[in-house]
């Protein structure tokens, strides 16, 4: 029999900007859509670049996480995607705090970032 399919909702994290969810839970298994640097209450980009931007990704994260009933510390696996793969060692400084041994597998690519966002992770 296969779990059934439950959308995440929650009001701490930007709403979708396109026909998507933003976490998807099956059984005991949570896929979020990548979140960028929008502050939830603003709905603009977290003003000052790639530090910024990457702790509300990740603060966004945790809330769709908290939401669905699980936290940062279940996560097995990251895809971080970086308009300017220069900003990789800003971003990865961030990453670290939210982040504990063990880490999640992650992927980092270069790519264009929803309203020319510095960054988004799934």
């Amino acid at each position: 029999m296969m779990a059934k399919k439950e959308v995440v909702v929650c009001a701490d994290a930007p709403k979708p900007i396109g026909p998507y969810s933003v976490a998807i839970k099956v059984g005991d298994l949570v896929f979020t859509a990548g979140q960028t640097g929008l502050d939830p209450i603003t709905n603009e980009l977290a003003p000052g670049g790639i530090e910024t931007e990457t702790r509300q990704v990740l603060t966004n994260i945790q809330h769709v996480l908290e939401a669905a009933g699980t936290s940062l510390d279940r996560v097995v696996k990251t895809t971080v995607f970086l308009r300017d793969m220069n900003d990789f060692s800003k971003m990865n400084a961030i990453y670290a705090e939210f982040f504990n041994p063990v880490y999640p597998a992650r992927t980092t690519v270069q790519a264009i970032v929803p309203r020319n966002g510095a960054v988004e992770i799934e």
